[in-house]
């Protein structure tokens, strides 16, 4: 058998940046993350989607900015030193930023620390893929296009 052959048995890790919003813990899955910036100056868009906090100006390019807390149906945005602008870069859309409370960690979940078919169980659950298992941590994992995507 060459080495080509020979196939590892190890399963496949993702890391997920977690970030809080509110009391609770959401995993980004890092691959989509292109920067994370402090809280800066957000200019309101008219006529915008409620969900849309507005947009920013980062490096001379303007970025929309949503808010997750209104996305999801948790209420509005408390703006705090933690606070953080997520920037994802995705396909289609290019560069957009999610508005959340708090970058908390990177961590390493394999499929076998993610459980799939918990993402039927609650109202936001649209936009959730899994439940991270970190030690007693659990972490819900955004399903980024869905989150993006889903118009209201």
């Amino acid at each position: 058998m060459s080495e080509y052959q020979i196939e590892t048995l190890e399963e496949e890790k993702q890391q997920y940046i977690v970030v809080k919003l509110g009391d609770e813990q959401y995993g980004l899955d890092i691959s989509y993350i292109d920067n994370i910036v402090v809280m800066q100056k957000i200019t309101r868009v008219p006529k915008a989607p409620e969900y849309y906090a507005g947009v920013i100006n980062l490096r001379g390019e303007v970025v929309p900015v949503m808010s997750a807390h209104r996305k999801m149906g948790l209420g509005d945005d408390t703006i705090t030193k933690a606070t953080r602008i997520i920037i994802l870069k995705l396909e289609v859309q290019g560069l957009v930023g999610i508005l959340v409370d708090e970058v908390r960690e990177v961590v390493t979940l394999g499929e076998s620390e993610i459980d799939r078919s918990a993402q039927n169980k609650k109202n936001q659950s649209t936009f959730i893929n899994g439940i991270g298992k970190n030690g007693e941590d659990l972490i819900s994992l955004f399903d980024i296009t869905a989150l993006i995507d889903q118009v209201d």
